[in-house]
């Protein structure tokens, strides 16, 4: 196992990648992506990743299991899955205008196997659904 600086959450049985600085908005988003689109938290802010049959695999650490940072708030519990297998990876990024209008597909890589990346401005109101939408676009988890 590798623990990676990440928060993780799951959608459709379809794993999602939060990659980004302390503070760029991983919590958020992940916080906005269970609330208004129906996701369930794997990780905060600390993930534990492995290969498992061929896919990338993400793990709750287990002192932080359904916990949720929310700033201004505190931490709070959450409903939680203990895995799930990760075929999105969201780089968050601090300006809008570092996000191409129609860009060119991009690739995150753990350990030899990549998953599709894109790149979001987590604090667009539009974001969790915009990775929602690029969430749907992956075919199904075989």
């Amino acid at each position: 196992m590798t623990n990676i600086h990440a928060t993780c959450v799951t959608l459709n049985n379809k794993g999602i990648l939060l990659l980004g600085k302390s503070g760029s908005g991983k919590s958020d988003l992940a916080l906005r992506l269970i609330e208004q689109t129906g996701a369930t938290l794997v990780s905060d802010d600390r993930t534990e990743l492995c290969i498992k049959n061929n896919k990338i695999t993400a793990y709750y650490i287990d002192e932080l299991k359904g916990m949720l940072e929310v700033r201004g708030v505190g931490i709070i519990k959450k409903k939680y899955q203990t895995e799930t297998v990760v075929l999105l990876a969201v780089e968050l990024v601090d300006e809008l205008k570092k996000i191409e209008r129609l860009p060119k597909k991009e690739y995150w890589e753990f350990n030899k196997i990549k998953i599709q990346k894109i790149k979001i401005y987590p604090f667009e109101s539009s974001a969790p659904f915009k990775v929602k939408a690029a969430c749907d676009e992956i075919g199904e988890v075989s």
